[in-house]
């Protein structure tokens, strides 16, 4: 019997795209890492799923808020895309990559919204008809260690008020860090590196979708300015 290939060779996805997350090949890689025992049942992922689905709140179309990765590389289909203020939460580095954006031995960071304080991002309508699908690959991409809890948040636009759903961190979970000092953020994006990339890559690319998207976060700003300057 022939040995089975290194986990690196079956996890290592370059880039997150929608074949990854239809093929749930972020749940392969985690099944092959030191993470496997906190990694959610599919029973649990969709549990939680029908909750949201269920939910009041949720009547035909969805709004989906964006502040990280979801600004710049979203994987799914939407109809409309809005600008957005939510309060009562902010963006902060304060989760743990252990995979996609580091190892468990050299662990990196990623956005969480945790609360206080305000947020401004991106919210993209997704159609009535389509929101189970794209909600389960959101399941995938960011329920499978249950670092998140989607909750209903209100995102302000304009004059309009809509009720977006989000992914909040929680707090519990081993992956939270809490918050950190900006120089030991940088030092630990400038080192981390996973399968989807360094923690450098990931800071750059959300300050730059950011901007793109017309949001000044001048606390991603001031990481990047002092990550390229360092």
């Amino acid at each position: 019997m022939s040995e089975p290939a290194p986990p690196s060779r079956s996890v290592d996805l370059g880039t997150l795209n929608r074949f990854a997350l239809e093929n749930n090949r972020l749940r392969e890689g985690l099944e092959h890492s030191p993470l496997a025992p906190l990694l959610l049942s599919e029973a649990e992922l969709e549990r939680s799923l029908q909750a949201v689905l269920a939910s009041p709140h949720h009547a035909g179309d969805l709004w989906l808020f964006a502040y990280g990765s979801l600004v710049w590389n979203p994987v799914l289909s939407y109809a409309e895309r809005r600008l957005v203020t939510v309060h009562g939460y902010h963006r902060r580095f304060c989760l743990w990559s252990r995979i996609n954006r580091g190892t468990p031995e050299s662990p990196g960071l990623v956005l969480g919204l945790d609360r206080g304080g305000r947020c401004t991002g991106v919210a993209y309508r997704i159609p009535a008809r389509e929101v189970e699908i794209e909600l389960r690959l959101l399941w995938r991409r960011e329920m499978l260690l249950g670092s998140y809890e989607p909750r209903w948040v209100l995102a302000r636009s304009g004059r309009d008020t809509l009720r977006a759903l989000a992914f909040v961190v929680d707090r519990t979970r081993s992956g939270y860090v809490g918050r950190l000092p900006d120089d030991e953020v940088v030092a630990i994006l400038k080192r981390s590196r996973g399968r989807l990339g360094t923690g450098l890559d990931y800071l750059l690319r959300t300050a730059d979708g950011l901007a793109e998207a017309g949001v000044r976060d001048p606390y991603v700003a001031r990481l990047a300015a002092q990550a390229l300057a360092a």
